[in-house]
């Protein structure tokens, strides 16, 4: 049976990872690569704020090729969007057909992605859409899938939540408002085992800084096509970021 020829759209949280698995698990697409936003200015993924070399170890142990789209810190739209030209054109001329997210329930995101997708000729998939979040993060955790909080927003978490493990403690302590997979931007996250890894990727976990920025007038983010792609507030907003490091 043939398969299409896919881009998966790699953030290095828990919901590219448990996408990931879903499709495997499907055996529906051959994944030509691992696309994912890095920071031109920090040289990190965009809004997760975890380092380069980290992003490069996961692609070694889920043996896929990364493609990395180099953008400026806080971009315009249409110089995003010229850029994600610029890099799908390659692997739509590779033959990729397809293009596959980790959203749930966002619906202007998922329509935004669609039309941007339809003008290059890529149809998207989303394997984990409309699905319980409070189910999907007990799936996660019960596929053995290890986690770490990389950024939380200030907004809906103190400082305190940032460089934690995912785990039942974790998801005791959240807020009642805050979902569960951290859906509305509560918090990002870096996985570094489970079961679509060949081995664990090694780190130690650095110190946490603050920062805040200012809201985009529009909708706009270097991350729009990215896994956890969240609405910003109209106003400033803080994130807490925890650095996590590689180790040789």
């Amino acid at each position: 049976m043939s398969q299409n020829k896919a881009i998966f759209n790699w953030s290095g949280g828990k919901d590219s990872a448990l996408a990931l698995y879903k499709i495997q698990q499907s055996q529906n697409f051959e994944i030509l690569t691992l696309l994912t936003s890095i920071s031109q200015k920090f040289e990190r993924i965009s809004m997760h704020g975890v380092r380069k070399e980290l992003l490069v170890l996961q692609a070694k142990s889920l043996k896929i090729p990364l493609t990395e789209m180099v953008v400026p810190d806080m971009p315009t739209m249409e110089a995003y969007e010229q850029a994600m030209r610029n890099t799908l054109n390659p692997l739509i001329n590779q033959g990729a057909t397809h293009s596959i997210f980790g959203d749930i329930f966002l619906e202007d995101l998922r329509t935004y992605r669609e039309n941007k997708l339809a003008e290059v000729g890529l149809e998207g998939v989303f394997p984990l859409w409309k699905q319980p979040t409070d189910r999907l993060i007990q799936e996660f955790l019960d596929l053995g899938f290890k986690t770490i909080t990389t950024c939380v927003n200030e907004k809906y978490l103190s400082q305190d939540f940032a460089g934690r493990i995912i785990d039942e403690d974790f998801l005791k302590d959240l807020p009642k408002t805050v979902d569960p997979c951290g859906e509305n931007g509560e918090f990002h996250t870096f996985v570094f085992d489970g079961p679509i890894f060949e081995n664990p990727i090694p780190f130690e976990v650095g110190e946490t800084i603050y920062r805040k920025y200012e809201a985009p007038k529009k909708e706009n983010s270097e991350d729009c096509f990215q896994d956890d792609h969240k609405k910003e507030d109209p106003y400033a907003f803080g994130f807490w970021f925890t650095d996590l490091i590689g180790i040789e």
